[in-house]
């Protein structure tokens, strides 16, 4: 069912049910929104998406207000606009002006507004920090609750994507504030650190601890990737800085997962550049050499030379294990070779690792690692 209403003066249409922020920006309407996202129950809280429609007592906020038929709408009159500039200097009167300093600088959804709307902070000042800054001892997320705006997208979340309800609201009035768990800290809250409530904080009251100083997002190309810890296949963007991965970034266009990951998705990626990491193969020198394996009591001993770890092409190593493969299938016969598939691996690889087992080597001995 379609309804018919009329948008700054142009005839639209929408579907039944649809909010008139959905039916605006269906048509290229300009509605700014802070507390609002796509993924998340819309709750009206920041007030920047509040229209007038005629006929209506005050404004309404866009976001939670359905479309009706003959509905006449205007995003953009003198008291809209008003309106807007008054709730984002109520805002700026709480906010800590940083931006000079702050990790969310130049990726601030408060700034860009102030900006758009040239609002600064009110002449009747700013009040001051309230909270201790980094008061949270969880490795990967930092918070400063100085900067938080309300908007509860941290706690919708955590509540209805993550669906570990760490998140809440405390107090009421000004001190109102968002806590962990009863008010303590996140790991005591159950809090799996999977940093999807950075993901939606609209600005730097939250921000992911092992990128910052790392540089601004100008500063960084974006290159999506699929994660590599299991076979979901998640995607997401790497974040890359003078060659170097420095930091994850949620894809909002991840066909599997959209902006949700996991805190080995988000935070795991510091083994790419660990300087233990192996990037080559290497084989042990006695199987290089052709000799014979040492004798299991020698492990008790200083390791022989034998064992040393030699690095090698993955030419050689592939024609290694092709070859030991081989001759231990002749002398002992297929069911003497097993093999161990992994669900780092994708449903794909896991499938071609059940055709080298049974179609070619001849064996049903593979199983299947149920984690990592």
């Amino acid at each position: 069912m379609t309804v018919k209403l009329t948008i700054d003066g142009q005839p639209v249409e929408a579907r039944a049910g649809q909010t008139v922020l959905e039916a605006a920006r269906a048509h290229g309407f300009r509605i700014p929104t802070l507390c609002y996202h796509k993924d998340l129950s819309p709750t009206g809280n920041c007030r920047m998406c509040v229209v007038e429609v005629e006929g209506w007592r005050g404004l309404q906020a866009a976001c939670v207000t359905e479309v009706q038929e003959g509905m006449v709408v205007h995003t953009q009159t003198e008291t809209v606009m008003r309106d807007r500039k008054l709730n984002l200097e109520l805002m700026l009167a709480n906010h800590p002006m940083e931006c000079l300093t702050c990790e969310a600088n130049g990726d601030c959804e408060l700034q860009d507004l102030a900006y758009e709307y040239q609002v600064d902070v009110p002449q009747w000042g700013f009040k001051g920090n309230r909270y201790p800054v980094d008061s949270d001892p969880n490795p990967f997320i930092h918070v400063d609750m100085n900067k938080c705006i309300l908007c509860r997208r941290c706690v919708l979340a955590c509540a209805e994507i993550q669906v570990r309800d760490v998140w809440g609201v405390a107090q009421r009035g000004f001190d109102e504030v968002i806590v962990a768990g009863a008010g303590t800290d996140l790991l005591s809250a159950r809090c799996e650190s999977c940093g999807q409530c950075v993901a939606y904080c609209p600005t730097g009251a939250l921000t992911n601890r092992m990128e910052i100083g790392v540089g601004r997002t100008y500063d960084l190309e974006k290159i999506t990737t699929t994660c590599t810890y299991c076979g979901v296949g998640c995607q997401f963007d790497l974040l890359v800085k003078d060659e170097r991965v420095v930091g994850v970034a949620s894809n909002p266009e991840a066909p599997v997962n959209g902006m949700a990951l996991c805190v080995k998705g988000r935070y795991g990626w510091d083994f790419i550049h660990h300087p233990e990491r192996l990037t080559r193969p290497r084989v042990r020198r006695y199987l290089l050499e052709g000799g014979e394996k040492p004798k299991g009591h020698q492990l008790d001993e200083n390791p022989p030379r034998a064992w040393d770890w030699v690095e090698v092409s993955w030419e050689e190593a592939l024609d290694l294990t092709a070859r030991k493969l081989h001759e231990t299938r002749r002398q002992y016969g297929p069911d003497s070779i097993g093999i161990f598939t992994s669900a780092k691996c994708t449903n794909e690889e896991n499938y071609l690792m059940n055709k080298l087992a049974r179609q070619v080597l001849g064996t049903h001995n593979i199983d299947h690692c149920a984690r990592l």
